[in-house]
């Protein structure tokens, strides 16, 4: 049965899949190069904020996933995390080196006390966001959807970062983000957005959610996908997991610095204008992209995306000229979000009926905490001996360099093999399904 043909449905899907994906660019793109510009942020600094924000999203999404299957709601986690998620990112307007020197005159660096306030207030906002976006937002679009159209909707939600990206770069041009007063605007903008889709939802959202009386046991249910019990009844599910995992290290161990390097190592001033089209290509191809997943499963669709995502890789890493790098940050992006798509659609299929909440937490750890410690670890390792250069108040920045992508490559070699178990997996199980 078709579960999607409300049109409210896409309505909802997209702008909460779009909005969402717009707050997490800032934060997981932008707020990297706000503390390098406007604090001189090094790769340990940017290394250490990801990661919090990875645990705080993990923490935030295994607890408030099963509070909304508890409750059996998710549309109140959704709107009121939204609001509340818009009023904590318009905070960032007020971490600026004058605020900071007026409240702590006795402050020896107001650059450092800006760093640990970022990391501190990214953590708060990730909070919000991720019990509006990771927890219930994507509890309720799995019970929204079912295995004959699972695909195509992911689909669309995977499209979204890259046109979130888009969005961000394209209403990012006009300002100057070596200003302070330009991250106080983006700061309020973004915010004021994010709570008027919350907002929104209210009138747009239908709740999907059952609430069942196996789901009342709130903290038992919290650790429900971490059973060796449940475990045993959901390889297949708990594999993909763990490719997911490794998929997500090899993205955020360039991700954090990707703007910097085009931006700083490249000084492509014009970086907007070359990556546009790219992601306008890629959000094309990763919408009909999902369908593939529907007809053809999962085998058939991840072999492509993860050679897109390795031959970006390849030209991002041997070349620096800008025709080859849109090639490769085309190829590079096509293959990311494909690949989300059909890692996303997969662990949709194999989430136990009625658990969607629970399993987000789960979702979580391989998707975001792993990737988001280890990725940007590896990432700062690698740019531990990069080139600096001399700002000009005294200080010194690092420049991230091609390095980052071939250490990508090699943990999509990793992959391959961790793919090649799941495979078999499958392949045992239809065989005893037969």
């Amino acid at each position: 049965m078709n579960k999607i043909k409300n049109p409210k449905f896409w309505i909802t899907l997209v702008i909460f899949s779009l909005i969402g994906q717009v707050a997490w660019v800032v934060e997981n793109m932008y707020f990297n190069v706000f503390i390098y510009k406007m604090f001189n942020a090094s790769a340990e600094a940017i290394s250490a904020m990801v990661m919090a924000s990875a645990v705080a999203a993990t923490l935030t999404t295994v607890f408030i996933g099963a509070l909304s299957d508890k409750i059996g709601k998710r549309k109140l986690f959704m709107c009121g995390g939204y609001i509340v998620w818009g009023i904590s990112i318009m905070s960032f307007a007020a971490i600026r080196t004058d605020v900071i020197n007026a409240l702590f005159p006795s402050v020896i660096s107001a650059a450092s006390v800006g760093v640990s306030l970022v990391i501190i207030m990214d953590c708060v906002m990730t909070f919000f966001g991720s019990s509006a976006n990771d927890a219930a937002f994507n509890a309720w679009l799995t019970d929204s959807t079912d295995v004959t159209n699972r695909g195509a909707a992911e689909g669309i939600n995977s499209m979204m970062p890259l046109i979130a990206i888009l969005v961000v770069f394209g209403g990012f041009m006009g300002f100057d983000l070596n200003k302070s007063y330009a991250w106080t605007t983006i700061f309020i903008v973004i915010g004021a957005v994010v709570l008027i889709i919350g907002i929104l939802g209210i009138f747009l959202i239908k709740d999907s959610c059952e609430k069942r009386e196996e789901n009342n046991k709130y903290f038992v249910n919290i650790f429900y996908g971490f059973r060796p019990s449940v475990i045993k009844n959901n390889v297949i599910l708990y594999i993909t997991l763990i490719c997911f995992a490794v998929f997500g290290i090899s993205i955020q161990i360039f991700m954090p610095y990707l703007i910097l390097y085009y931006n700083v190592s490249l000084q492509m001033d014009n970086y907007v204008l070359i990556m546009a089209p790219a992601i306008i290509i890629a959000a094309v191809v990763t919408a009909f992209y999902g369908r593939l997943y529907d007809k053809k499963g999962f085998a058939f669709s991840i072999i492509p995306s993860l050679s897109l995502l390795c031959l970006g890789y390849i030209i991002l890493y041997l070349f620096k000229g800008n025709l080859l790098v849109f090639v490769g940050s085309l190829l590079m992006m096509c293959g990311y979000l494909t690949g989300m798509a059909v890692f996303g659609a997969m662990l949709r299929d194999h989430t136990p009926e009625g658990k969607a909440g629970m399993f987000q937490g789960l979702r979580i750890v391989g998707q975001v905490l792993i990737p988001g410690i280890v990725g940007p670890f590896i990432g700062s390792l690698v740019l531990k001996n990069a080139e600096k250069i001399k700002n000009d108040d005294g200080t010194f920045s690092f420049i991230p360099n091609e390095n980052i992508f071939l250490a990508a490559l090699v943990v999509i070699a990793v992959l391959v093999l961790v793919l090649a178990i799941e495979f078999a997996a499958i392949k045992r199980k239809r065989s005893n399904n037969e």
